[in-house]
């Protein structure tokens, strides 16, 4: 990078622009920056040259010099005002976020700022930057630090009543309490982003959030049906800004259409007109479930469980749905083939079910303590022994009521003589 500056001038830009490779813009606009002219025309010159560099800069994967960039520009944020500060810190921490593998450089980068914001007292600033920070550490699995963060936010930002921020932290704070699997909470915070969001404008992307996450706690509840409301109104806001997480909200669309036992309706819902702008693996790994549900097939359930685990097992929400749907699949099939026996090999059931002899055995011991069917398990012989339900004699409970009823005759009669003797 040469060491003299360039004019700030519109040439110097589209010199930068004209440039035959990244590297060379980039020096181009460095050397614009280095310009100490602070003339209202150069400030302005300088804050589209802080744009293109940026952008440049994201394009090559270069998170280290984002970051140091905006160390450098600190002096310049001095002669201007704090809105655009904000615009250009959150603009360059964005960038950040969009290059691949940064998640630590940008906690980082947030702490830096958040310090910096502190000490410039920049308050509108770093409030936003600390909820960008606690969203970071969520994602990173420090909750705690995370919650901490947070709570001192709410409380900071109820008092300015800053309701479109409040909407954020409560959303985020929504997210971070159903990680941590404690739904009353989740849904009191999602609840307040709600109230928040019902008293200003709420730009469409963050509606969405609000309705994701809202069909995401009714689904943890197993109201699949409000949830997949919630997540159709999430996709209609996400596909119409062809947002991505569009195909995430289609996906858990499908997954409460199988979670119904509607698994038929999956296939007409993929191949309609805004299905088809998300065909690919996602929505391949929900056919491949709703296939093996329509057929009541373990096997072909294990297969899709196979070939799209990062599609279903690593995504925390729909496997702990399909956890459930798997169970409640085995414990089906188990009580379809046990029923004309009275004394059967588990083996026998291992081969008709296709599953490990193991597997079929803890989960018949787990059926007969659940008392899902009446029987015990034969270790030594390897077979399971089924009882006949047992047969309740009808005469007991009406003993039973005899005898209730004349106890409430004598009590009666009792009364009376109590009231004569009187």
């Amino acid at each position: 990078m040469s060491s003299s500056y360039l004019p700030t001038t519109t040439d110097s830009i589209a010199r930068a622009l004209e440039a035959k490779t990244p590297s060379e813009a980039i020096s181009i606009l460095y050397r614009v920056l280095q310009n100490p002219s602070s003339a209202p025309d150069a400030v302005r010159i300088k804050e589209q040259a802080i744009t293109n560099l940026s952008d440049l800069l994201r394009q090559v994967n270069r998170a280290e010099e984002l970051k140091s960039l905006l160390a450098q520009l600190r002096p310049f944020f001095a002669l201007i005002p704090k809105a655009k500060t904000a615009k250009i810190v959150r603009g360059i921490i964005d960038d950040v976020a969009k290059i691949p593998g940064t998640s630590d450089l940008q906690i980082s980068l947030c702490k830096e700022v958040v310090q910096w914001t502190r000490a410039e007292k920049r308050t509108f600033l770093r409030q936003r930057v600390e909820a960008k920070l606690a969203g970071l550490l969520m994602e990173n699995k420090e909750y705690s630090e995370a919650l901490n963060l947070l709570s001192g936010l709410i409380k900071e930002v109820r008092r300015l009543d800053d309701k479109l921020l409040l909407v954020d932290i409560d959303l985020l704070e929504s997210k971070l309490h159903f990680s941590l699997r404690n739904l009353p909470k989740a849904k009191a915070s999602l609840t307040a982003a709600r109230t928040a969001a019902n008293a200003i404008y709420v730009p469409p992307a963050q509606q969405g959030n609000i309705d994701l996450q809202s069909g995401i706690l009714h689904a943890e509840e197993k109201d699949y049906k409000t949830a997949y409301s919630y997540f159709f109104e999430a996709f209609e806001a996400f596909n119409a800004l062809e947002d991505p997480r569009a195909v995430f909200s289609l996906k858990y669309m499908l997954l409460c259409k199988i979670m119904v036992s509607q698994a038929d309706d999956v296939a007409g819902i993929i191949s309609s007109k805004a299905g088809l702008q998300y065909v690919g693996p996602e929505l391949d790994a929900m056919k491949a479930v709703a296939d093996a549900h329509a057929k009541r097939s373990l096997k072909l359930f294990e297969i899709a469980l196979r070939d799209f685990k990062a599609q279903l097992e690593e995504d925390p929400i729909v496997h702990r749905h399909l956890s459930s749907l798997y169970d409640t699949l085995l414990e089906q099939n188990l009580c379809r083939l046990i029923e004309p026996f009275s004394r059967v090999e588990i083996a026998h059931i291992a081969e008709l079910i296709e599953l490990p002899v193991d597997h079929v055995e803890k989960k018949l011991s787990q059926m007969i303590l659940d008392k899902k069917f009446a029987g015990t398990l034969d270790q030594g012989a390897g077979c399971l022994v089924i009882f006949d339900d047992p047969k309740t004699d009808a005469i007991y409970p009406t003993t039973l009521e005899t005898i209730s009823n004349i106890g409430k005759v004598v009590d009666s009669l009792y009364v009376r003589s109590a009231k004569i003797m009187a």
